[in-house]
C-alpha cells in the first residue's frame, strides 16, 4: 500500500529542515547534524518517518542529502579557520616571548655594563630606572 503524504506534512518537513539550515532549531539542539531523522524531529514527527523507500519522500530526502553536504563543507570550513587563528596566535605568542627574552637580556647586559663601568671610573652606577621624585607628582 502506498502511504501518500498529504502537502501539509511535506511543507512541516520543508520547514524544519529551513531551521535547521539556518541554525534556529526549536525541537532539536542548535548545531545538530541534519539528517533524515534530524528534520522528522524537528518536524514533530517520529524518528525514521522519513523513509526512503516512499516515492512521496524523494524530493525531501534530495534536500536533506544537499543540506547535509552543505553543513558539512561549513563545519569543514570553519574548522580550517579555526587552525589557522590558532597557528597565527602561537606564531604571535612566540614572537613575543622572544622579544621579551632579548629585552630581559639587554637589561641584564646594560646593568652589568654599568657597574663595570663603575668599578673602572669609581663613580656610581646610575640605576636603570630614575627614583621617584614628589615634585614631579601634581598635586
Amino acid at each position: 500500500m502506498i502511504h501518500p503524504l498529504s502537502k501539509q506534512a511535506l511543507d512541516d518537513y520543508f520547514a524544519a529542515l529551513e531551521r535547521l539550515k539556518r541554525g534556529r532549531a526549536t525541537r532539536v539542539p542548535k548545531g545538530t547534524k541534519i539528517t533524515n531523522d534530524s528534520v522528522s524531529l524537528e518536524a514533530g514527527k517520529g524518528k525514521g518517518s522519513i523513509k526512503k523507500s516512499r516515492a512521496s519522500y524523494a524530493e525531501l530526502i534530495a534536500a536533506v542529502d544537499a543540506a547535509a553536504v552543505v553543513q558539512a563543507n561549513g563545519a569543514n570550513q570553519q574548522q580550517q579557520r579555526l587552525d589557522k587563528a590558532k597557528t597565527s596566535a602561537e606564531h604571535f605568542r612566540e614572537c613575543m616571548e622572544a622579544g621579551l627574552a632579548r629585552e630581559v637580556s639587554l637589561l641584564h647586559e646594560v646593568y652589568s655594563l654599568k657597574r663595570q663601568l663603575a668599578q673602572l671610573t669609581g663613580a656610581n652606577v646610575l640605576p636603570l630606572r630614575p627614583a621617584f621624585r614628589k615634585s614631579a607628582v601634581p598635586e
